[in-house]
């Protein structure tokens, strides 16, 4: 900048204290909103990032869905049919797999804000059985059957069959089976039958619902209901429908 007398004049010791409070003032707002995103993630929504093909068509690779973590937290309990969030910890993978302290850390703050895979520990399934459920694959038209009433499972890939492994289970009260949408690439409840737990996820494991595709925006959608189970029955006292 240019003096009365046309030479350039230094910067001045105010310039620099204005110049350093802007700089701090950014840094603070930017903190403040990335401890308010952390605690949105951690208390009432989180995004999610989709790492692999096991819930096609309905989520594609590098989907960020959103997942609401209220949705079971007053009451309510994940119904047949939700894509549900969980840790699969004692279900999935028997135990955590060791990581270094400080690289789970920031692993964790990069994935609860959707800029990072998920935890090894976190799987994203639909519900198929909820407790006393009776589950069978297949009837003689290749389709699951629940409390027996075979279920048109619109959702599941095209080309796919409901499943190529034959099981008849019933679904343990408190826990759920869960499958992927794209039954050829998911490794769901089926691949633990035989194993502790039997595939099953306890209800308290579930971080929370998919309702939103936020990301990418051409994606950007509610993740769509069905009506596959609407007849369902209860199942009768003793877990045999």
């Amino acid at each position: 900048m240019s003096g009365p007398d046309g030479q350039d004049s230094a910067p001045t010791e105010r310039d620099g204290d204005v110049a350093a409070w802007s700089w701090r003032r950014t840094s603070v707002i930017g903190g403040v909103f990335v401890i308010f995103l952390l605690l949105l993630s951690h208390f009432v929504m989180q995004p999610f990032l989709i790492p692999s093909r096991s819930m096609e068509p309905t989520l594609q690779v590098g989907d960020r869905i959103l997942v609401n973590k209220l949705a079971y937290r007053f009451g309510d309990q994940p119904r047949r049919g939700d894509v549900v969030v969980f840790d699969g910890t004692g279900s999935f993978l028997q135990e955590a797999p060791e990581q270094n302290p400080v690289t789970g850390l920031l692993h964790g703050a990069a994935a609860a804000l959707g800029l990072a895979e998920p935890a090894e520990t976190d799987f994203v399934k639909r519900v198929v059985g909820v407790g006393g459920d009776r589950i069978v694959c297949c009837d003689s038209n290749g389709r699951l059957t629940v409390n027996g009433v075979p279920v048109e499972e619109r959702y599941v890939m095209l080309g796919d069959s409901p499943s190529k492994v034959p099981f008849d289970i019933v679904v343990p009260q408190g826990t759920l089976w869960v499958m992927g949408d794209h039954r050829s690439q998911s490794s769901d409840s089926r691949d633990h039958l035989g194993r502790p737990g039997g595939g099953m996820v306890p209800v308290e494991r579930v971080i929370g619902r998919a309702d939103w595709i936020g990301w990418p925006f051409g994606r950007w959608s509610e993740v769509e209901e069905t009506e596959a189970f609407d007849s369902v029955p209860t199942p009768a006292a003793g877990g045999h429908g």
